[in-house]
């Protein structure tokens, strides 16, 4: 018999509620011809791997902290196509893995037993399409962070504040979708390399070195991003879609730059992350001496959300409403009062439009 999927859970529990659902498994899943070990997880694992399992997904929480090891033979799984793990959970990968059937694979927090750990896994999942690795703060093991798959298509890479992390180096030939969030304080070098068919990247990175790893998905299609890095030099001639967010300070001279190097940019998101505060103290607007070429020839659709009103930002809106010669949609999205809602629609109604059919909504 094959059991396509096995998902167990405890968290928000109560304790006597987690103590009857281990005493269930215990009693029942080694009733499937499986060895009893002495720790749980691991007979359940066991047994659900001789069931030709498809999915795995573990979120294991245990109270104290203690990391788990895994069974080896889940790295030796021919059926697995879905592996998620979350949580106290120790990655010891052995010498002898095999994930011939591996395409998703999801690393929440774990710990890893020694730096070259993910990589050696990685190494061994021939066919691996989506790869999400949640670093854990303040972990000191993994401070080399190596991705290295050729048939990897999508990617998505978190690094918290308190990690020591001296570099990444990311080498994904096939990738299409390119996800970093980078907190961490300390300095630390990143190499990104050879992309050539990625359509989407979001970049969320406090580091302000990141020259580099922006020049390497100019390519892209759709960018969104959040960064204070100087992004001179750069040219975006692919990008059609650019979502950019008023968290940094730098944000109206960042958006210039940005503006003047999307040449064929059709589509401009204007917002705030849900878990960014707005900066208070955004730099003044300073008009561009030239007119970015997007806004000449091809912009056609300005979405703002989270719009407050302030001087800073009526002066953004207003020079781009009155300069997208092809716009044909403005949408302000507000959450102020209904009476600030009314002065911003009449403000803005009255203000220079460039085109003539560019409809402006409020929401």
């Amino acid at each position: 018999m094959w059991l396509p999927k096995l998902e167990y859970g405890h968290r928000r529990r109560s304790e006597p509620e987690s103590e009857k659902l281990q005493c269930f498994l215990e009693r029942n899943l080694p009733l499937h011809r499986a060895p009893v070990f002495k720790c749980s997880i691991n007979t359940w694992v066991v047994v659900a791997l001789s069931h030709c399992l498809r999915e795995l997904d573990i979120l294991y929480e245990p109270y104290p902290a203690k990391p788990n090891i895994l069974p080896s033979n889940l790295y030796t799984c021919k059926s697995l196509v879905v592996l998620k793990l979350d949580g106290e959970i120790l990655l010891n990968v052995p010498r002898m893995v095999s994930l011939p059937s591996l395409k998703t694979l999801e690393l929440h927090e774990v710990k890893y037993s020694k730096d070259e750990t993910l990589q050696r896994l990685l190494s061994n999942c021939t066919i691996l399409e989506d790869l999400v690795v949640y670093l854990r703060e303040r972990d000191t093991t993994t401070r080399n962070l190596t991705v290295v798959v050729p048939s990897l298509q999508r990617l998505t890479l978190y690094i918290p504040n308190n990690y020591e992390l001296y570099e990444y180096v990311i080498d994904t030939p096939s990738l299409k979708y390119f996800e970093l969030v980078d907190y961490n304080d300390y300095d630390h070098y990143g190499l990104i390399e050879n992309m050539p068919y990625l359509i989407e990247a979001y970049v969320d990175s406090s580091c302000p070195g990141i020259y580099s790893l922006i020049y390497s998905v100019t390519s892209v299609k759709r960018l969104t991003i959040c960064s204070e890095a100087i992004l001179n030099c750069l040219v975006f001639n692919e990008l059609e879609h650019l979502e950019v967010f008023l968290c940094t300070v730098l944000f109206s001279n960042q958006l210039v730059r940005l503006l003047k190097a999307c040449s064929n940019l059709k589509r401009l998101d204007i917002s705030l992350m849900d878990d960014h505060d707005p900066h208070q103290d955004m730099d003044n607007w300073n008009e561009p001496s030239t007119v970015p070429e997007c806004l000449l020839s091809s912009l056609q659709s300005l979405s703002w959300s989270k719009y407050t009103g302030e001087p800073q930002e009526r002066d953004i809106m207003g020079y781009i409403l009155k300069h997208a010669v092809y716009l044909k949609t403005a949408t302000i999205k507000s959450s102020e009062s209904d009476v600030q809602k009314l002065e911003m629609i009449k403000e803005l109604a009255l203000s220079s439009r460039a085109s003539k059919t560019c409809q402006l909504m409020f929401e």
